[in-house]
C-alpha cells in the first residue's frame, strides 16, 4: 500500500522512437522488462512504413508519429511480444487508439484483415533477428 508521504519506486523512463530501419528483436526483449514485462508498445504508420516503440501508452507513440508527419488515420496501435519472434504471436493488436467507430472499427484491434496485414508487413520489415 503506498501512502501519502511515500514516493512511488522509481521507474526507468521510456525513451519513445521512431524505428525507420531495422531493429533487432533482441534489442526489443531488452526494453520490455522496462515496462511492461514481455511486450513492447508500439505504434505503427502503415503509409510510411515506420513505428514507435517504447513508450508507456500508445498515445505517447502516436502523439510522437503525428508531430513527425504522420496521419492519424494511418496509425494503428499494438503490442509486440519480442519472445515470439518468429510467430503470429509476435504482434498483438490492443490499443485503445484503435478504437474508431467513425471509420469502422469498433475494437480495441484492426478490424479489417488486410489493414492487419499492413501492419503486419511493415513489424516483418522492421524487426528482425
Amino acid at each position: 500500500m503506498l501512502y501519502y508521504d511515500q514516493a512511488p519506486e522509481p521507474r526507468e523512463e521510456s525513451a519513445v522512437r521512431i524505428v525507420r530501419e531495422p531493429i533487432r528483436v533482441a534489442a526489443l526483449a531488452a526494453m520490455a522488462p522496462r515496462m511492461f514485462g514481455d511486450l513492447v508498445k508500439a505504434v505503427v504508420d502503415v503509409d510510411r512504413g515506420v513505428m514507435a516503440i517504447d513508450g508507456e501508452l500508445h498515445a505517447d507513440e502516436e502523439a510522437m508519429l503525428l508531430a513527425d508527419g504522420s496521419r492519424q488515420a494511418a496509425l494503428w496501435g499494438i503490442n509486440l511480444r519480442p519472445g515470439s519472434f518468429g510467430s503470429p504471436e509476435l504482434v498483438e493488436f490492443d490499443s485503445m487508439i484503435n478504437l474508431r467507430p467513425g471509420a469502422g472499427n469498433r475494437s480495441r484491434g484492426v478490424d479489417d484483415p488486410a489493414l492487419r496485414d499492413r501492419v503486419i508487413a511493415v513489424v516483418a520489415r522492421l524487426v528482425t533477428e
